[in-house]
């Protein structure tokens, strides 16, 4: 037969029922921010020295987990790479890398202090990118916890010029062309011995999509037995190299030139042996008259 529920029943089994929703929903709540990830957006660093990329994480328990793995990756995805792992079992005060680990990075924090800075050493303007951090819990299936947001690494270095060279010929003219390194990009500028050039003769070639430290610029109607340089500035210093454009050479001999040329040698020769041959015959002729006259 049916429960007959009086009205105090069905306030209190409202009450109860409204407490179970309470409850669940913070602990929805509690679950989605167990883990949090904390690390600059932005982190800057100069060509050559070494930098620290921070980040640590937090999570509700009171204890820390007693395995895990710490990830650094370049970039998001599939198309991340891995550049450092290291794996912590059974609260291990250490974290181990792999042994093939390249040693340009290490783990700069203490990951039971829930911190898994990374140290790169010696950066390079290729350095450049986005860094994302992740904790991995072994034993537990796609259960990881990343930095979704990433760490942009800006690496920053003084300019350096790479090249500087003359391309062009006698008939079509000649041009210089600089190309040139640094972060941020540098300006270009080419002076000569009157001072600057600048206008239309000065202008970029290319900059590279990626990281954007590479840049060339060309000179036109550069002159033979000039002298150029080419100068790149930036907030972090200065670089200069000089071009000497030799005059040109002297005009190469045509066939025609070559057989007179020929000709006359020839001819030379002739006549060098021709005066040899009618000094010899006087000398004899002289001997064999004076042999006569005893």
């Amino acid at each position: 037969m049916p429960m007959r529920m009086s009205a105090m029943d069905v306030q209190r089994f409202s009450k109860t029922f409204g407490l179970l929703v309470v409850l669940h929903g913070a602990a929805i709540a509690k679950d989605d921010d167990s883990w949090s990830m904390k690390a600059p957006t932005e982190v800057r660093a100069i060509e050559g020295y070494p930098v620290v990329l921070p980040c640590s994480f937090s999570h509700p328990h009171h204890t820390h987990p007693s395995s895990m793995h710490v990830v650094w990756t370049l970039g998001h995805g599939r198309a991340a790479t891995v550049l450092f792992r290291c794996t912590s079992l059974n609260n291990s005060q250490q974290c181990q890398p792999k042994p093939d680990q390249d040693q340009r990075y290490r783990l700069e924090g203490n990951h039971r202090n829930h911190d898994i800075s990374l140290r790169l050493n010696s950066v390079t303007l290729k350095d450049s990118g986005r860094y994302f951090c992740r904790v991995e819990l072994p034993g537990h299936p796609h259960t990881s916890f990343e930095n979704t947001l990433g760490t942009r690494l800006r690496v920053e270095a003084a300019p350096r010029i790479l090249s500087l060279s003359a391309e062009g010929s006698e008939t079509s003219g000649f041009k210089a062309v600089c190309h040139v390194q640094g972060s941020p990009l540098p300006d270009v500028q080419w002076l000569a011995a009157d001072g600057v050039l600048e206008g239309d003769t000065s202008f970029s070639l290319s900059q590279e999509a990626i990281g954007q430290y590479r840049t060339s610029s060309q000179l036109a109607d550069v002159k033979p037995g000039g002298q150029y340089i080419c100068a790149a500035s930036n907030s972090l210093g200065k670089d200069q190299a000089t071009l000497y454009v030799l005059p040109p050479s002297p005009e190469r001999l045509t066939g025609k030139s070559s057989f007179s040329l020929l000709v006359l040698l020839l001819a030379l020769a002739l006549g060098i042996k021709l005066l040899l041959a009618l000094g010899v015959g006087a000398w004899v002729i002289k001997r064999v008259f004076s042999s006569g006259d005893h």
